[in-house]
């Protein structure tokens, strides 16, 4: 985990938007086995406030998993560290601004975390429950990628896809 002492991983997303529900799924299963001390996960859904204020328990690495337009075939995964002041430009957030929940964290006194992003493309985001089939198929994947930055070292940057791991 590179020496970092707190990470609370976010599964972002809407579980009746179809493949928007993929942050949501992710951070169920993650949460389901074990976590290398001083890592969190949990379940945001559409609840920003919710996390602004989880993140003044102060966080060193904030992992977002969410679903997001990239212009790639659905169920890519991917990492991104994004830029923060550009970050609401580089999510299709769904209703969900992290630019926004990040700055009333900020302007509630929490130190702001470094923030990476675990992405997957949707097929949909259509009104229906379930993901689509490439997205179901994503989430193992993506689980593997958060365990693997939750458990080796993050360079400083990055932009990976499944293929590199």
């Amino acid at each position: 985990m590179n020496g970092l002492a707190r990470v609370l991983v976010a599964g972002v997303g809407n579980v009746f938007l179809g493949d928007d529900g993929f942050g949501v799924e992710v951070a169920r299963r993650l949460a389901q086995g074990p976590l290398p001390p001083g890592v969190e996960v949990a379940d945001i859904g559409i609840r920003g406030v919710h996390l602004a204020y989880q993140l003044l328990d102060g966080y060193d690495l904030l992992i977002l998993v969410d679903a997001v337009a990239r212009g790639a075939p659905p169920g890519t995964v991917f990492v991104i560290e994004p830029n923060p002041r550009t970050l609401a430009q580089e999510l299709d957030a769904h209703g969900f601004d992290p630019a926004s929940v990040l700055e009333l964290a900020r302007t509630l006194g929490s130190p702001l975390p470094r923030v990476l992003l675990v992405g997957c493309v949707p097929e949909s985001t259509e009104e229906h429950l379930g993901l689509s089939p490439p997205v179901e198929r994503a989430v193992d994947e993506a689980v593997r990628l958060v365990t693997r930055l939750l458990t080796g070292p993050v360079s400083e940057e990055h932009t990976w896809s499944l293929e590199s791991f």
